[in-house]
């Protein structure tokens, strides 16, 4: 599947941004679907994951209760709803796709990847 991200920009504190994932390829519906967020010499970290099957969504501690994954089958596009953000927020977010994912989740468990789209928020 491949993908590709949009909606990223820049943002007071305290704000919100809705990033997109596009998918083709393949339907959205059969995929484990993951946000990922690297800011310049620290490792990819995960932010939230959608599994199929029923499972509960994943998030990260630092971003449960603020951002929400979600995914529109119809449409081949999934979601991440970032409200109250804050300046650690800061990063350059991928989306991220593959039929089985751990959990926890890890980067390797994913092996289709979006180009990424930066959110700046000051």
């Amino acid at each position: 599947v491949q993908l590709v991200e949009s909606g990223g920009g820049s943002v007071q504190v305290g704000g919100s941004l809705r990033l997109s994932c596009v998918a083709s390829g393949d339907t959205v519906g059969r995929y484990c679907m993951g946000w990922f967020r690297q800011i310049p010499d620290k490792e990819r970290e995960v932010v939230a994951v959608l599994y199929t099957g029923g499972i509960a969504p994943y998030y990260s501690e630092s971003v449960k209760g603020r951002f929400t994954i979600s995914r529109d089958n119809d449409n081949n596009i999934f979601y991440l709803q970032m409200n109250s953000l804050q300046l650690d927020d800061t990063a350059m977010y991928y989306c991220a796709a593959n039929r089985v994912v751990g959990f926890p989740p890890r980067e390797s468990d994913f092996k289709s990847w979006g180009q990424g789209t930066q959110v700046t928020v000051s």
